[in-house]
Formats: structure tokens, sequence, C-alpha cells
């Protein structure tokens, strides 16, 4: 035997029940019509032996009287109602569509969707006169269908004009979604139902059920949200702030107003993230050397508001850590929340080897779009304490390739078999190849342009006086070098000093192998390099003291370079054992000198190294 009621003698056929209220003798039925059986209704029963008595009756005749006259297509229609032995009834078309107190997936977007809806059929009930107050707006009172569709239901607390209600209905509506001034009896107005809407709004956004609602409501009765929504642009967080106001004046007054502002506004906006740096570079000076950089992140898209954390990621040559903590690299905050936020960054190098290069990301896990967003930041540590000495390549380069040209022409040319054209052609070679060496170690222009134009006078009178091609090639060339000599470069007596203890020297040398000719040769040497050995330090004045040799140590390396060219030249030139058993033993000197300064420098790294052991490589 059925348990559903026999209403067919007031023309409908129950199928089955939909809902019920055991405790308020309500029961809601699916039928359809006798005469109709294509029209589906349902049928809400109020049974008084169950609840209250004939007093219902009241809330029964205040919704029958405001669905009447309602013709709205997002409110079922009233089709008329009846008396049973133990109640009343109500008939309404049937809309095939959930309440929204069943879970489901909605995003931003549709609950907006849904809210447009809610806020049109509003704007109908507050049209009419006198307006209607729904008084019970909650996701059990709200249909939605598949094609997003949207029904108000219920309208048994329903209210037809404004002004305080009698302290019997008091309680009428469901709490969490009650304005202050219903629960409090302070008047009804139209900005009552907003309350109402969007608190259901917040409810279904947050995925807080009805009964839970309670936990979103502070100490001053306002619904905290906030923290719950920060997918959502700063603009739709607005409006449903507004929209729940817990004074009426604080809210939109009507819900024409509120649906007007909300068509506008983007959902689900996003923020973008712009970093002030691409990269953040590091670059210590000193030993265990704090360094702190300072990082702009910018949120550059407007009505949205940037949450974040930001983390250290993970690097295999880093001792286990959290995203949040690290041994080395400090933050100086890690939650963001704003749109033009500020962080220093402090990398600790007291933990890392020397001189050494590396790099590492910090991310920004936010509410942006994408949600993590990096940035690099490249780490040099300071040089070690033991350097590999540098020497002056360009300098020795072009000393050993005049030292070779001038040994190799001690029978070629004929100057050499006369002293005082030999002093002509030292002059010569010497200059020409200080010249050369300015040029290469101090570029300017207006020394180049001064040596030109001495060397064309010099040219033109040697030409005239030594009459002929050798005459202007000496002239031009010492007018040259006497001219760089005399402060081309700015370098005065330190230049004509080490020429001199270079012509010293390459006379002591001369002298020990009794050779006339070579003694002229030595004595160019000499010149070029003691010169070469000042114009050296030039160009180490720009490297750290702790690279450069010692200007003695460069002088002589300069002088065997020059030993060598000239001894191999002259040797290889007039097949002289003796000439090149000298210049292998400057070859061996040079290569000692060459080696033993790197490789000492090696060993002092690697012990220094050993002492690093504990500390992390990049």
């Amino acid at each position: 035997m059925s348990d559903l009621p026999n209403f067919s003698d007031h023309g409908y056929q129950v199928s089955r029940i939909l809902g019920q209220n055991h405790t308020g003798g309500r029961v809601v039925y699916l039928g359809h019509n006798l005469e109709d059986s294509t029209q589906s209704v349902v049928i809400k029963q109020f049974q008084f032996a169950r609840g209250d008595g004939w007093s219902e009756f009241k809330e029964i005749d205040r919704e029958m009287q405001v669905l009447k006259d309602l013709k709205h297509q997002g409110i079922p229609h009233y089709l008329g109602s009846f008396q049973t032995d133990d109640g009343y009834c109500i008939v309404q078309e049937y809309k095939d569509a959930p309440t929204l107190a069943i879970p489901r997936s909605f995003d931003p977007d549709e609950i907006k969707q849904i809210a447009i809806a809610i806020l049109e059929i509003l704007v109908y009930l507050q049209s009419r006169v006198p307006y209607v107050i729904h008084r019970d707006i909650k996701p059990e009172n709200v249909l939605v269908d598949e094609h997003l569709n949207v029904y108000l239901i219920d309208f048994g607390f329903a209210r037809i004009g404004g002004g305080e209600v009698a302290m019997s209905s008091v309680a009428a509506g469901t709490f969490g979604f009650m304005a202050p001034e219903q629960m409090y009896n302070k008047g009804l107005t139209t900005a009552t139902d907003l309350y109402g809407l969007g608190a259901m709004l917040i409810s279904l956004l947050t995925s807080t059920k009805s009964t839970k609602m309670d936990a979103l409501i502070s100490e001053d009765g306002k619904i905290e949200f906030k923290h719950l929504t920060k997918q959502l642009s700063l603009r739709f967080v607005d409006w449903l702030d507004k929209m729940v106001a817990p004074k009426v004046k604080d809210r939109y007054a009507t819900a024409e107003i509120a649906l007007a502002e909300i068509q506008s506004i983007y959902v689900t906006r996003y923020p973008t993230i712009e970093f002030s740096d691409p990269v953040l570079e590091f670059n210590a000076i000193e030993l265990g050397e704090k360094i702190t950089r300072r990082l702009t992140i910018t949120n550059i898209t407007p009505d949205t508001l940037l949450q974040g954390k930001l983390s250290i990621e993970a690097h295999p040559n880093d001792r286990s850590h959290s995203p949040y903590g690290h041994k080395w690299i400090s933050l100086s905050t890690k939650e963001i929340e704003g749109n033009d936020v500020e962080c220093y960054i402090t990398i600790d190098t007291s933990k890392l080897t020397a001189q050494s290069t590396g790099t590492r990301r910090l991310s920004l896990h936010s509410n942006a779009i994408p949600d993590t967003n990096s940035i690099e930041l490249k780490i040099i540590t300071a040089p070690l304490p033991v350097q590999i000495k540098q020497l002056p390549y360009l300098a020795m380069g072009g000393l050993l390739i005049f030292a070779f040209a001038c040994g190799s022409t001690l029978r070629i040319h004929g100057f050499w078999g006369n002293p005082w054209a030999a002093c002509w052609a030292g002059v010569l070679l010497g200059g020409l190849a200080i010249m050369f060496t300015s040029i290469a170690i101090n570029l300017q222009v207006n020394r180049i342009s001064s040596v030109v134009f001495r060397s064309v006078i010099g040219f033109s009178s040697g030409w005239i006086v030594g009459g002929g091609l050798p005459g202007a090639i000496v002239g031009g060339t010492f007018s040259s070098g006497l001219g760089f000599l005399a402060g081309g470069l700015g370098l005065g007596i330190q230049v004509i000093l080490g020429g001199f203890v270079g012509i010293l020297i390459g006379v002591c040398t001369s002298l020990v192998i009794h050779n006339s000719d070579m003694l002229i040769v030595e004595i160019i040497i000499g010149i070029q390099s003691g010169t070469l050995g000042v114009l050296s330090d030039t160009k180490y004045i720009h490297l750290p003291a702790n690279n450069r040799h010692q200007h003695g140590f460069i002088f002589i390396m300069l002088l065997m370079i020059g030993i060598l060219g000239v001894n191999l030249g002259a040797g290889l030139d007039l097949q002289n054992i003796f000439l090149l058993s000298i210049a292998l033993i400057a070859a061996i000197v040079i290569s000692f000198m060459f080696i033993y300064p790197q490789f000492n420098s090696l060993k002092q790294i690697d012990a220094y190294r050993k002492k690093e052991k504990y500390l992390i490589t990049m």
C-alpha cells in the first residue's frame, strides 16, 4: 500500500516526495495534473496535526497572497490551493532543477551569472507596489538547472511592504542569511534581501554549508570571507562586502543598483607578476661577505590583490632545507600581500667556497596566473686569497719578435759593421719598438698623433742628412722615440731610468762574451727590456695587487726574453753553437720563471681549498 496521499479528488496525482520537514509538518510532493498529464506540479502540504495547528494558516495565506500575483520566469507560477482533512496544500509549477544546497561545482563566473539572475528576480519583486521582500534567500530556496536557469522558491516568509514586523515573526528566516535589521526587528527595506543574496553567494564561493555560515561571522556581526576568496578580483570582493554590510546604509539600496554595479565587474581577474630585475646578481668582493639586494614584486593587473609566499627552490649542492628556510640565503619577508612589495635578499658567502659562481632560484607561489613565478639568483664569491699571477704577454711577445729581428740582422745589414752606424741602428730599433709598445699599451689619439708628427719630421730630416732611405728611417724613429721618452706617456724619469738599467745589464752581458757586435745589440735589448719593464706596470695597474708580479721579476723576465731572441736570431744566422747555447740557457731560465710561480700558486690554492671542505660548492 502506498504511503503517498491521494489528491485525485482535487485533480492531482502524487508520484514521489521531493522533501519534508517533520518538525514543521511540511511535505513537498511531485505530481501531475490529471486533466493534463504533461503538466508536472509541486504540491506543498501543510499538515497541521504535526505542526503548530491552524495558526500556521497565516503563513500559508501569506505565501498564497504573494504567489498569486507574481508573474516572472524566475518564480514558479502559483496554480492553486486546496484543503485536506489534516491540512492545506499549495500547488505550483514544477521546475526540474536541484537546489543550491546540493553540492555542485560552479566556477566564479557561473556564480556571478546566478547572482545576476536572482537580482533580476529581486528587481521585479521590488518594482511591485507595494514591494515584496522574500526574507529567506539561501541555497535551499534557489533552484539552478544544468543550463544555469535560476528559480527563487519558498515565499513562506515573504512580506509585502517594508517597516517593522510583529515580534512573533522576528525569527522568520535562516541564521547566517538574515540581515541584522531582520533579526532585531529594526525595519525591513529593499536592502534586506540583498544581504541574504550576498551571504548565499559567499557560501557558494567558499563552499560553506548553510548550517556552517556562523563560522564566518565575527563578533561584531560581519561576515569575514576575504581570506577564502583570493582568486576573486578586488572589485567583486568589494561588491560582495557591500552586499553583506551589517548596516543598511552601507549596503546597496536596491537590487537594481546592485545589478547595475555587478554587470561590469570581472569576477576572476588574476594578478600578473613583474619582478624588478630578471636576474639578481650577488658579487662578493671580500671573503665571507654578506650581500643584500632588493627585489620589488609588482602586480600589474588592476582590481586584484597579489597574495603568495616566497621560497628557495631545492638545489643538489645544498644541504636539505625547507622551502622557507635556507642555510645561506635569507629573505626579509616570505609572505607577500600587496601589489608593490619589496623583499630584501641576503647571501652569506661565508658558507660558500671562494672564487666560485653558481645560481639558485627564488620562487613565488601566489594567486597569480601562472601560480608559480621564479627569478634567478646569480652568486659570485670573492676571489681566492691566493691568485695565479698574470704576465704582460703583449710586451713579452713584442720583445721576443724585436730581439730575434735584431739578432738575425747582424750580417744582413751593414749597420752592424760600423759602431756608429750600429748606435744609430740601436736608436732606430729601440725607438721603433718603444713607439709600437706605447701605442699597444696606451692607445690614445693625441699621443699617436704626436708620435706620427715627430716621425714624419724625423723621416724628412734623416733623408736629407743621411742621404737615403736608411738615414730617413733612423731619423724618423729617433724623433718618435725621443718624443715618447720626453713625455708621450707621461712616465718621465721612470722610463729613462728603466732604459739605463737595461743598458747597464746589456753592457755587462756583452763584456762577458767579448763580442763588440753583441755589445751594441745587448744595449738595444737593454733599452727595450728596461722600458718595457716600466711600461708593463701601466697595464698592471688595472689588475688586483695579488695578481701582479713585482716589477723586478717582470724586468728580469723581459731581459731573458731579449737575450733569448737576440742569441737565437744570431745563432741561427751565423750557425754559432755558442750563441745557441746562450739562447738555450735563457729559454730554461724563462721556462722556470714562467712555470714556478704558477705551480707555487696552484699549490697554495689547493691547500686553501682543503680548508674549504666543509663549505658549500656552488
